[in-house]
């Protein structure tokens, strides 16, 4: 994944998650087969197969707004470890997680 800039940039504001979920929806026709996810401590970028992107300034992993951001994109991570810091730049998950079929069944 490059570090070009990204196609599209949203600025998150405090309480503004339904903003940020729209400008995922609306944003997410511009790219193709969503593939990578980067979480910095103040960002958030989405990276498609071709390597483009957009992003989301003012949230990071240690906000409780990346989780319905990530689940948006549906991102595969541990909802138990987002918050924690780490030593390296930043968080990188894969996306395409899908919901097993049958998952909520009782037998």
């Amino acid at each position: 994944m490059s570090d070009t800039l990204p196609l599209a940039q949203h600025e998150f504001g405090s309480g503004a998650i339904a903003d940020a979920l729209e400008f995922l929806k609306r944003t997410q026709s511009e790219l193709r087969m969503l593939r990578r996810v980067r979480v910095w401590q103040d960002r958030f970028r989405v990276f498609d197969i071709n390597g483009d992107s957009f992003e989301i300034t003012g949230l990071g992993y240690p906000d409780k707004e990346i989780v319905p951001i990530l689940d948006a994109v549906n991102t595969a991570y541990k909802r138990e470890l987002i918050h924690e810091r780490t030593d390296a730049e930043y968080k990188e998950f894969k996306t395409g997680r899908r919901y097993a079929w049958a998952a909520d069944r009782v037998m």
